[in-house]
């Protein structure tokens, strides 16, 4: 199944892996592997992630504290945010169309 990164989604992901790669050694590596992992969970089991608002579902990124959320249709796997956890829960609801 084709995975495809809102561009709010990419940011933000790319904004973690800047960090990461500043933090400590070899920890982007590690937060790109968990990422991809996460994904291709997604697309092998577009329902297996945890539900969540909007019709979205999340995945946990391991070893990481954020989760990906995502939307899954019969063609694509939208991820719709790479979430901290410590951020407000449904902080990216206005990304999705209801």
């Amino acid at each position: 199944m084709k995975i495809r990164f809102l561009p709010a989604a990419e940011i933000e992901f790319i904004q973690e892996l800047t960090y990461y790669s500043k933090a400590r050694p070899g920890s982007a590596a590690k937060f790109e592997a968990s990422v991809e992992a996460a994904t291709h969970m997604a697309a092998r089991h577009p329902q297996g992630g945890a539900p969540s608002f909007l019709e979205t579902r999340t995945f946990r990124i391991k070893g990481f504290p954020f989760s990906l959320v995502y939307r899954a249709s019969e063609k694509e796997v939208l991820v719709v945010a790479i979430a901290p956890h410590s951020k407000k829960p449904g902080y990216w609801a206005s990304r999705v169309d209801a």
